[in-house]
């Protein structure tokens, strides 16, 4: 959970730094690239997650 926020921040920092500095419009693309690809490690690690099983 740490690594999801901690991606989220760097995605949301970045972003606000590329669509503010002029000239820095990549900063804004790797942004939108680094919270894709947190939303997807979060989607995956949802997904592995063990499922619980009724006891009998």
């Amino acid at each position: 959970m740490a690594l999801f926020l901690f991606l989220l921040l760097v995605a949301i920092v970045l972003g606000l730094i590329g669509a503010v500095a002029e000239g820095l419009f990549y900063l804004l693309i790797i942004g939108i690239v680094v919270l894709v690809a947190d939303l997807v490690l979060f989607g995956v690690r949802l997904s592995r997650r063990p499922r619980r099983r009724p006891l009998r």
